[in-house]
């Protein structure tokens, strides 16, 4: 009876185990101080003056513009190019852009394209918070910061 209630005991208390394993291996990363790192690091490197907004985007305004701002929600045309801090380029527009939802892309161009009126230019530096998550999306992998050099050329 001893070693019956023994191997009972045992048996559940490597099932305990086994399943504290399970959740620590499935908990998703937390990028967040990583990703603020590696973006406060090339921006030094690369010596620009960005503003940083309360989510953890970053922006550069190189160019204002004049014309009419969008809001979150405006249907803009975007010229852009969107690499990574080491430069290496994974995705880029025509000079003529492309046109889009603002509620329709990453959080992080809903938030950042209305810092531009139309024909300004800019910077977005990307957490993965607000690009593709932890989960990465086609070439761009999970954790990743995204930057884009960004011309609004017009809100449609």
């Amino acid at each position: 009876m001893k070693s019956i209630l023994l191997s009972l005991v045992s048996l559940l208390f490597v099932s305990c185990l086994s399943d504290t394993n399970t959740e620590v291996e499935t908990q998703a990363v937390d990028y967040t101080v990583k990703n603020e790192k590696e973006i406060v690091d090339y921006i030094a490197a690369n010596k620009l003056t960005a503003t940083r907004t309360d989510s953890g985007l970053y922006y550069v305004v190189n160019e204002a513009g004049t014309g009419v701002k969008p809001t979150a929600s405006s249907n803009v045309t975007v010229a852009y190019k969107g690499y990574y801090t080491n430069g290496n380029v994974f995705d880029k527009s025509t000079d003529e852009g492309i046109s889009f939802g603002l509620n329709q892309v990453i959080k992080g161009w809903t938030e950042g394209i209305p810092y531009f009126k139309e024909g300004g230019s800019g910077i977005l530096l990307v957490p993965s918070a607000l690009g593709y998550g932890d989960n990465g999306s086609g070439p761009i992998p999970g954790g990743a910061v995204i930057l884009f050099d960004v011309k609004l050329i017009k809100v449609n």
